[in-house]
């Protein structure tokens, strides 16, 4: 009888060429690690070649033909130039019909996304005279409104007045008079 340290299924598995632990061969459980690895990686690498082509061809479909353009109306009092932030800005049909009512933000400068064609913009504040300007809307292009608030003032004879007097101006600037 010998004294024999090594437990039969150690012995089992150094015999065969690999480590035994736990009851599992080292050998075994390496070779299954390193496929696991492997279908991880590929299945990886696929995933990474579809988003790719997928980004491509997204990059070259034309982009949709929108007949969108931009107002910017900024608003500012008239003496000192300085914004107004909390004035309420009204986008208006021709027609006077109500489209939307935006706010300017902290540099008095408010915008919005339309469709091309006439739009009337008024501007009014509880502390200052309201104005209204024509705007005409270009696919694609900005149209930049500057209005600039006065002091509310006791008669009426004077808002009628300059709102004609601006009326007319806006109009000639639109046909470049």
């Amino acid at each position: 009888m010998t004294n024999s340290s090594v437990s039969p299924s150690a012995d089992h598995g150094a015999a065969e060429g690999g480590r035994v632990l736990f009851g599992l061969r080292l050998g075994d459980f390496t070779t299954s690690l390193s496929r696991l690895q492997t279908v991880v990686g590929l299945v990886a690498g696929l995933v990474s070649i579809a988003g790719a082509l997928f980004a491509v061809t997204n990059f070259f479909k034309p982009t949709p033909v929108s007949n969108a353009g931009q107002i910017v109306a900024i608003v500012q009092e008239a003496k000192t130039e300085k914004a107004i932030t909390d004035a309420k800005i009204e986008i208006l049909t021709p027609q006077n019909a109500l489209i939307t009512t935006v706010t300017p933000n902290y540099f008095g400068k408010a915008q919005h996304s339309l469709e091309e064609g006439p739009y009337r913009i008024r501007v009014s504040h509880p502390r200052y005279t309201a104005e209204t300007r024509q705007v005409q809307v270009v696919k694609g292009q900005t149209a930049e409104v500057h209005l600039l608030l006065r002091g509310a003032s006791s008669s009426p004879l004077e808002h009628a007045e300059r709102a004609v007097q601006e009326g007319v101006g806006a109009v000639k600037r639109l046909f470049g008079q």
